[in-house]
């Protein structure tokens, strides 16, 4: 049998990963600007997080919601510590498109309206809801076209948020803290802060999409906490497992929770939350967040050099360089010549760094 052929990928294959490198099947070393699309959040095979993974594996490795995981309440303890929302809930899922469906679900059911407003660039995932609040109607099948309406606003645009909001059926706006897919731009503090004025003013609710850009990718745990912020409902996955699959939904208390309302199998499972709690642990004791500000000083002024780079994108070590010529051939020769991985996005011109 031959598995599905949707992946346009290298011709490498990696046998190991250690740090901030991989290895291939040759030992040939490579440094990792591109972290699996974003995933790994302190370095491949840390220590601590194989230990953490291994000793709950010889403890339960899988049981369902249906009985009480204590491990579920350590991690969102941490979370609340860590993340600066102590009073929200959490929802665990398993992936970013799964808690960007759920977080629209959660809106609809708060205010009983179905309008969401989403923004040009944005990519939220491949679920049925999330392609509709995705910036890209290729993606879409038939069977996901039109289940709800969407206005998508240029970024930054204040009075094409206003108009968006002219309908009394907005349930939500749903917006990145820093677009990963879309070509790392954001919003500006000034125009989130608009947003959740707006949100207030017109009874929605606030999602900020912090799959790609959370974790402490930006240098603040959250890319939205730059503009000083509160979301109502903020998603997470990639960097939130180091590379287990774990997704959560972080949701105001405001919205009340009832049985059946959410559920998932797989979700907040004893692994899932194992990696999890290692993630958090490193995370705070090798002060991660701030070694993303004192990379990410030295770095710019690095790029700064470079004539050629006609932008700097993103925050933190979440960082995209713009040219004026598609960034192909450097990223190929980035890769093949300098055994470095790089990332790109839907902006041909934009090479990615994110960063371990």
């Amino acid at each position: 049998m031959k598995t599905f052929n949707v992946y346009n990928r290298f011709n490498i294959t990696l046998s190991k990963a250690e740090g901030v490198y991989v290895y291939d099947e040759n030992k040939q070393q490579y440094l990792d600007l591109y972290g699996g699309h974003g995933v790994i959040s302190i370095g491949h095979s840390h220590p601590n997080y194989v230990e953490s993974i291994t000793t709950q594996l010889n403890k339960v490795g899988f049981y369902s919601n249906s009985v009480n995981i204590p491990i579920q309440e350590e991690l969102a303890t941490k979370l609340a510590e860590q993340s600066g929302y102590d009073k929200h809930q959490l929802f665990f899922c398993n992936s970013g498109a799964e808690a960007n469906e759920n977080a629209l679900k959660l809106a609809s059911f708060h205010n009983n309206k179905k309008k969401v407003i989403a923004f040009k660039g944005s990519f939220h995932g491949r679920t049925a809801a999330t392609l509709n609040i995705t910036d890209n109607p290729k993606l879409s099948a038939p069977i996901n076209i039109n289940n709800f309406s969407v206005d998508f606003v240029a970024l930054n645009d204040e009075q094409g948020l206003v108009n968006a909001f002219q309908s009394d059926d907005v349930c939500a706006v749903i917006i990145e803290g820093i677009q990963g897919v879309g070509g790392l731009d954001a919003p500006t503090d000034y125009f989130l802060k608009y947003i959740a004025k707006c949100c207030k003013l017109y009874n929605a609710l606030l999602i900020v999409d912090e799959i790609q850009s959370g974790y402490g990718r930006s240098g603040k745990f959250f890319a939205h906490q730059h503009a000083n912020v509160k979301a109502d409902i903020i998603t997470m996955a990639k960097g939130m497992g180091n590379g287990f699959p774990i997704a959560g939904v972080l949701i105001d208390q405001k919205i009340k929770a009832s049985y059946g309302l959410l559920g998932t199998t797989f979700g907040g499972n004893h692994l899932a939350c194992a990696a999890g709690i290692s993630v958090l642990n490193t995370i705070q004791k090798e002060s991660i967040l701030e070694n993303v500000e004192k990379v990410n000083t030295y770095l710019v002024n690095e790029l700064k050099t470079i004539p050629k780079i006609k932008a700097l994108k993103g925050k933190g070590l979440m960082l995209g360089l713009e040219f004026d010529f598609p960034i192909k051939e450097i990223r190929d020769e980035l890769l093949h010549k300098h055994q470095i991985f790089t990332g790109n996005s839907m902006n041909p011109n934009l090479l990615s760094l994110i960063h371990i």
